[in-house]
């Protein structure tokens, strides 16, 4: 599902940035919701315009059933979804970190929708190497998980963080501005979480 402006409308395009929003959890409420809501406010309140793409919303199959060797007709959303990032300037996904990784969703979304000819080519058959799609484009992480930043990163190696901005939208050609961690989720006050949705607030409005 993508929403447009405020109230589902197409908002006029000025002369902010075309932002899109995606919500990549599979849960239909949540945190990740809150903290998506407050971003798009704070992105909106410098007139940018912002759209929203709720992967849990969105009726597709998440596993590449024959991997890139075969092909495999993208469904209506995820063709509204291509078309979605091509629009975007800035994109903020905004997800949990489960078992120390992305959602099976999210990760079925990209391999379903950042495809070799959408978010990548390579220039030879034989090339090893791919020639990204996507630049000229950013992007802001807003990730939610329940270790501490030094259990996460130095015991774990972060391993989601790194698969994001290293494996997935750096070789896309999508530089990353902000990867912001809200963590440890469990056991916050309830004081913790507002001071994160307006953190979360912040980063929009600093497009």
């Amino acid at each position: 599902m993508v929403e447009s402006g405020k109230s589902g409308a197409t908002p006029l395009e000025g002369d902010g940035k075309r932002i899109l929003v995606i919500l990549g959890t599979p849960k239909a409420d949540g945190f990740c919701h809150a903290l998506a809501d407050a971003y798009q406010h704070g992105a909106r309140s410098r007139d940018h315009v912002v759209r929203t793409l709720k992967l849990g919303e969105l009726r597709f199959d998440p596993v590449l059933r024959g991997g890139y060797e075969r092909s495999q007709d993208l469904e209506p959303d995820l063709l509204e979804a291509q078309r979605q990032v091509h629009w975007a300037q800035h994109l903020a996904f905004v997800y949990p970190i489960w078992w120390g990784g992305l959602p099976a969703l999210l990760q079925g979304f990209f391999d379903r929708v950042f495809l070799p000819g959408f978010a990548f080519r390579y220039r030879t058959p034989q090339d090893r190497e791919w020639e990204p799609l996507l630049g000229g484009r950013s992007a802001d992480l807003l990730v939610t998980h329940d270790q501490t930043h030094w259990r996460y990163r130095l015991r774990q190696g972060a391993p989601a963080h790194r698969q994001m901005v290293r494996c997935i939208l750096g070789p896309c050609g999508i530089a990353t501005r902000h990867l912001e961690e809200f963590s440890p989720m469990r056991g916050a006050s309830e004081e913790q979480r507002q001071a994160w949705l307006k953190r979360a607030e912040q980063l929009g409005a600093q497009v």
